[in-house]
């Protein structure tokens, strides 16, 4: 037995990368959605490159104008909405399934605030730099987590205590935050206002890679634990009888949940909506209530790709924050959500 099943329960209960053959079907279908939308990323800008052009420079990479354009500012973009997309994702697609509530997400619940308030602090306290922002994101999130986590805990994870826990916690934060924002200066209220917005303009491979360091093991962890987190959602007495160990299965998939969360939105800053619609998006996809993590992951990828294309090229002359599509997008859809529902109780 090794340290994973020591740590989840016997081999019945282990994690697994095991899937079926529609999950992988669909599973293909979004990734080469994703590689579309990536090579479309790439195609279009204020200079346009040929297909021939884009094959050459990926293939042959050299000094040109077009190596400038696609390796150094075009590319990591890409990665990173595809990174963070399915971390976001992930995350919301587990807290979800763990808390059995539509609107068990880390943006809901009160991470991000947390964050924010870190960023805050960092800008205001101490004038920091991009990477410091970046790590006052990152302790605000978790140190946030760890409050929300100890509160709710009551002999074992408490689901609806965690998520009022949650608000509550939320709701004092953002009463902290607008105080911080009074008392800041004109700039730095400014950057941790964008900074709050979620964008990934100016992304580049030196602000991508410590995030991509980070998020990628964290994926696969969580992406390793589709099994143990399909046996919790039958109910903690059939977990327990399969091999899991409930509490300590909980307790690590909502741990790996949040750091990767964390972590994504470090050097973006908040991208909501992700979190919250790509797991009930990827359940109609996949005609299941409780998709398989990976299929969770590459729809949030394959939704902050399309809102980043939309960010960058619906105004022309003008890169929106794509956490403002992000979140126009998430209100129509929350509200095409509401009337569906409404429409089918009425029926």
């Amino acid at each position: 037995m090794n340290s994973a099943w020591w740590l989840i329960g016997s081999r019945q209960g282990a994690w697994s990368w095991r899937v079926n053959r529609p999950t992988a079907r669909l599973g293909l279908g979004l990734l080469l959605l994703c590689f579309a939308l990536g090579i479309w990323s790439l195609y279009l800008g204020s200079l346009r490159l040929t297909p021939e052009v884009i094959w050459q420079t990926l293939t042959q990479p050299g000094h040109s104008m077009a190596h400038t354009v696609i390796l150094q500012w075009r590319l990591p973009r890409i990665v990173m909405a595809w990174v963070a997309g399915m971390a976001l994702a992930i995350a919301g697609g587990i807290f979800q399934s763990l808390l059995r509530n539509p609107m068990g997400s880390p943006d809901v619940i009160g991470f991000n605030t947390g964050a924010w308030s870190g960023v805050l602090l960092t800008v205001v306290l101490f004038k920091g730099s991009e990477f410091a922002m970046a790590l006052g994101s990152l302790l605000g999130g978790c140190l946030t987590a760890g409050i929300i986590f100890l509160l709710a805990w009551q002999q074992g994870l408490a689901r609806m205590r965690l998520i009022i826990i949650g608000i509550a916690i939320s709701a004092l934060l953002n009463a902290v935050n607008i105080w911080v924002m009074m008392s800041a200066s004109q700039e730095s209220a400014l950057t941790a206002v964008l900074w709050s917005m979620g964008s990934l303009n100016g992304m580049t491979w030196r602000k991508c890679m410590p995030v991509l360091i980070g998020c990628i093991p964290l994926i696969l962890l969580c992406l390793s634990a589709n099994r143990p987190l399909r046996q919790l959602e039958l109910g903690d007495d059939i977990a327990q009888a399969t091999g899991v160990r409930i509490q300590s299965s909980r307790l690590l998939l909502l741990l790996s949940a949040t750091a990767v969360a964390a972590i994504a939105t470090t050097m973006t800053g908040p991208i909501p909506f992700i979190a919250l619609a790509a797991p009930q998006i990827a359940a109609r996809l996949c005609r299941d209530p409780s998709p398989s993590l990976l299929c969770t992951g590459l729809t949030g990828a394959a939704l902050l790709l399309s809102a980043d294309l939309l960010a960058q090229h619906a105004l022309e002359g003008i890169q929106l924050p794509v956490g403002i599509v992000t979140i126009s997008l998430g209100g129509l859809y929350l509200l095409i959500l509401l009337l569906s529902e409404a429409r089918r109780s009425s029926s």
